[in-house]
């Protein structure tokens, strides 16, 4: 667990300055899209980066299920038959990623309207950022799986440079919502960085594929759970989107997506150590790594906890290095949105814990709260005043369920029996290959 640790603290640290990158890419987003003539501009880039993850969800669904299984077979130590399966999930995925392509083309006109995108570039610059993610997180999945988090840490550090730099230069002359989404896109150019590294991924070995019935199984929980955590995360500022965009000529999306940004860090920055805990606990679910686990969690809940407090504290300060000037009607929403996201971040730990530790019933749980928190946000949240009283009774009450299933679940003992069975099925699976 040595390295474990070692690659969490790097990884988290790594994750940390990202975090703080795009915070400022978010403040000269923040500053420049609100000049005048371009009211709502700031508002549509906030909703606009939601709608590519939408875009992605598929592929980063199939992408954790694969992750989950090449990080066991990575603990076993049979390089040959990770070999296979890791030849195996790259064609699996590949053919996924060209699937999902297809799909996104065909799905982005009726999402757009759905969601109201309000004009035709904003949709085609979400289409290109949208497929570039999906061979990201194709590449993402193999390298987590691997445990190369030094390499990602490196990764997430040039691509908020790439973002920040192409954003800042590019908004200075065009401050409109397709440049911050082209900037993303631009970011993502830096996995270009893992053809590096290509002769560990392309060691020639017997593919064997990842999909059987308990794959498939796996995958249909995951499916749920990671849809849970997207609702859980950004279907508020989907919502918004959808909701405001005509209230006050765009005005209330703009204040809204400052706040958003703000409480979405939470646990967004802390999201690596939570990457480290997955593939850990993918790997090896005994009791004799229990400990360095929970000490993972502590460390992440800690995080959670002082990023609320000083977001909370601070409110003020952030929003308007934000908008570079003060908002209050920002910084009001930053303190419902604080409260919110903290349960939500909480949740993400337990749900993905769940699903790493193949407690089916509780990931399923996560999935279908998730799942109504985002209905009512849409049916219910009208107004920004009504959307934010929803938001953290909903959060709360959601986070409550969870937790009583979660410590249920684990006084049982039944993360012991789940394992067993899963590694008796991978094993059938490879002998079987």
């Amino acid at each position: 667990m040595t390295k474990l640790w070692r690659s969490g603290v790097i990884f988290s640290a790594a994750g940390f300055v990202a975090g703080i990158g795009n915070y400022v890419f978010q403040a000269i987003m923040g500053r420049l899209l609100k000049t005048p003539g371009h009211s709502g501009e700031f508002g549509c880039l906030g909703s606009g980066l939601a709608f590519i993850n939408l875009l992605g969800l598929p592929l980063l669904i199939a992408s954790t299920a694969v992750t989950h299984y090449i990080a066991h077979f990575q603990a076993s130590g049979d390089e040959a038959r990770l070999a296979g399966l890791l030849s195996g999930c790259r064609r699996f995925l590949f053919r996924l990623t060209v699937a999902g392509s297809i799909v996104a083309v065909l799905l982005i006109k009726p999402l757009s309207v759905a969601f109201e995108i309000p004009r035709p570039s904003l949709v085609l610059a979400a289409l290109g950022c949208a497929l570039a993610g999906l061979w990201v997180a194709f590449a993402n999945a193999i390298c987590q799986g691997l445990g190369w988090f030094n390499r990602l840490a490196l990764i997430s550090l040039a691509m908020m440079a790439l973002r920040v730099g192409f954003g800042w230069t590019m908004a200075l002359k065009w401050p409109v919502a397709e440049i911050g989404l082209l900037a993303t896109g631009v970011g993502f150019s830096a996995y270009l960085i893992l053809l590096h590294w290509r002769k560990d991924l392309a060691k020639k070995a017997e593919a064997v594929s990842p999909y059987n019935r308990e794959f498939a199984l796996y995958l249909a929980v995951a499916a749920a759970c990671i849809t849970g955590g997207f609702c859980f995360t950004q279907g508020d500022i989907l919502a918004a989107g959808r909701n405001f965009s005509r209230l006050n000529g765009g005005h209330d999306l703009d204040l809204y997506n400052g706040a958003n940004k703000l409480g979405a860090a939470l646990p967004a920055v802390v999201g690596p150590m939570l990457a480290v805990l997955f593939t850990s606990r993918s790997s090896q679910a005994t009791a004799s790594v229990l400990r360095e686990q929970f000490k993972l969690l502590g460390l992440y809940a800690a995080g959670l906890a002082v990023g609320a407090l000083g977001l909370w504290l601070l409110r003020e300060f952030w929003v308007k290095m934000i908008f570079g000037r003060p908002a209050p009607e920002s910084a009001a929403m930053l303190q419902p949105l604080t409260v919110t996201m903290a349960f939500v971040g909480l949740m993400q730990a337990l749900g993905m814990w769940a699903l790493a530790s193949r407690w089916f019933k509780v990931a399923l749980l996560y999935g279908l709260c998730g799942i109504t928190y985002w209905a009512l946000l849409l049916h219910f949240g009208k107004t920004p005043d009504a959307l934010l009283r929803i938001m953290p009774v909903a959060a709360g009450v959601a986070f409550g369920l969870l937790l009583i299933s979660w410590l249920v679940t684990m006084r049982n003992g039944t993360a012991h029996d789940s394992d067993q069975s899963a590694q008796s099925d991978q094993s059938d699976l490879l002998k079987k290959s």
